[in-house]
Formats: structure tokens, sequence, C-alpha cells
């Protein structure tokens, strides 16, 4: 589904990477070691050289507006634009109902984003992501804020969606988190991603 060849820019060595359908790897590593690098230049938010290609797609034949909705990064920390929560969700109707089961209240929707804490953040940028139905999700450390019963919930939407056939990058320093949700693992240090050993290791 998703394949990279020699991905590259300032801080972030060759990468060739494939991904298929419905399939999640988890990438860890240390802070500053690339990782956020490698979403955005995945989602072609900066400048970067190197070919994507979705479905057999090169990225450069589709709009980039198209791209990111297909192809869409949610990192740690989400940029909000309106001052209400609802401003970001054009069609409450589908939002809430994906917001519910993420342990939130419908009422979110009437909040404003300034009394929001970091786990609600990290819940309503997943919600916004997942209403794009994208191919593939660049998640930037998605659970990292939330308590294990609502690190749950955002693990099971995830698993539906890869049973779906989304394919998702996750990036996570929760090694058992990285277990249950990846059939493949990588370690990112000074800008060069290094598969790990074990089952499905590697491209």
């Amino acid at each position: 589904m998703l394949k990279i060849r020699h991905l590259t820019r300032p801080g972030l060595e060759p990468v060739d990477l494939e991904l298929a359908e419905g399939q999640c790897i988890a990438l860890g590593g240390p802070s500053g070691a690339g990782k956020s690098i490698l979403m955005r230049a995945i989602a072609d938010l900066d400048p970067n050289e190197g070919e994507v290609f979705l479905n057999g797609q090169s990225r450069e034949s589709i709009p980039a507006p198209s791209w990111r909705r297909q192809v869409v990064y949610v990192p740690a920390e989400a940029g909000w634009w309106w001052d209400r929560v609802g401003g970001h969700f054009p069609d409450p109707d589908l939002a809430a109902p994906l917001m519910m089961r993420l342990g939130l209240s419908a009422q979110a929707l009437e909040w404003e984003v300034a009394r929001l804490s970091t786990g609600e953040k990290q819940r309503l940028a997943l919600t916004r992501a997942l209403l794009a139905s994208p191919r593939v999700l660049l998640l930037d450390e998605p659970t990292s804020g939330l308590d294990p019963d609502a690190a749950a919930k955002v693990e099971t939407m995830l698993q539906e969606r890869l049973a779906d056939g989304t394919a998702i990058v996750l990036v996570t320093h929760d090694a058992k988190q990285a277990r249950r949700m990846a059939s493949r693992h990588f370690s990112m240090e000074a800008g060069a991603l290094t598969p790990l050993p074990g089952p499905g290791a590697g491209r």
C-alpha cells in the first residue's frame, strides 16, 4: 500500500520502507532521534527528497491536500485554530459517536480548547483524523497522556481501523503497546531507521 524509497531531508538518513494494507509498524527510539521528522516527511509537511507511493500512485501525482487527507499525520501536540472544539468538526453528528467511544463526552464539542487536558486533546485530534477515513495513519505517541482505560479505548479503535485495511505507523515509547499493536518494529537513532529483530522485522 505505502512504499517509500530513499526518503530523506535534513536530520533524516535515507529511508526505504513498505507498509501493507491493514498493517501496523511500531517506531521507537530516543527523543530527538528523527521519528517526528520521518512522519512529517511521509505526510509531505516539510521539504523532502525521495519517492513515496500510495497504492502504486506517486505522491508527486497527487495534490498535496488530497495526499494529506489519505496519509494523515497526528502529532503528539496537534494544532487548534478555533476557540471552541466544535469549530474543528464540521459535522458534529459524525464526530460525537467517535468521541464517546474514546471516552469523551459529546458535550466536548461545546468546550473551549483552552480548557482541554493533554489527553483530551490527543483523543480529539485522533477523532479529527479518523473522520477523514485515511488510508494511512501516522500517529506520534497517541496515548502518552492517557490513563490505561482511555489508552485501551484508543487501541481498540485503531485495531478496528487496521481490520478495515488502514495502515498505521505508530511512534510509541510503550514496548507493551508496540507488541500489542504492531507486527513489525523499528528503532530510530540519529535519523537512521533500523529494523528490530523478531517476527516480521525489516521491510
